[in-house]
């Protein structure tokens, strides 16, 4: 087993931005030399998340209606009267969906399915540059 090491830096244009690191994540993946393994992809920063979903416009509308749901624009957060700032609701959201994700490679291609693209979800309420680590683990 080896294991090989990355980043991918994005910049993000705030709150609910929804962004298809897909292609990034397989760039890492192809250039690593490894056939077949493990990819981690990891956001450095506790108000980023990263998932999987369709990548179209109707659910780059939904899913930050359904998180705003959860964690509301216009309510009392604790973390603002701790660091004076507006992004509690960013940092809940965040808490609950995580910071990683793991995808599986053959051959060098990541797995995944044809409407199911990798993505990172900017939870911050101001626009942010993150570094998103990628650690593969294989053969």
């Amino acid at each position: 087993m080896s294991v090989y090491h990355d980043s991918i830096e994005i910049e993000s244009s705030g709150e609910n931005d929804i962004i298809d690191i897909t292609e990034d994540v397989q760039s890492v993946v192809s250039h690593s030399g490894l056939q077949e393994g493990i990819c981690m992809v990891f956001v450095l920063g506790s108000t980023g998340t990263l998932s999987t979903m369709e990548y179209e416009p109707g659910l780059k509308q939904d899913v930050p209606r359904a998180l705003d749901k959860i964690a509301p624009k216009n309510q009392e957060y604790q973390h603002h009267f701790t660091w004076h700032d507006d992004n509690g609701r960013s940092h809940v959201k965040a808490t609950l969906m995580g910071a990683s994700l793991t995808v599986p490679f053959q051959k060098k291609k990541i797995l995944h399915g044809t409407w199911q693209q990798l993505i990172f979800i900017e939870l911050d309420t101001q626009p942010r540059r993150r570094s998103l680590i990628v650690q593969l683990v294989g053969e």
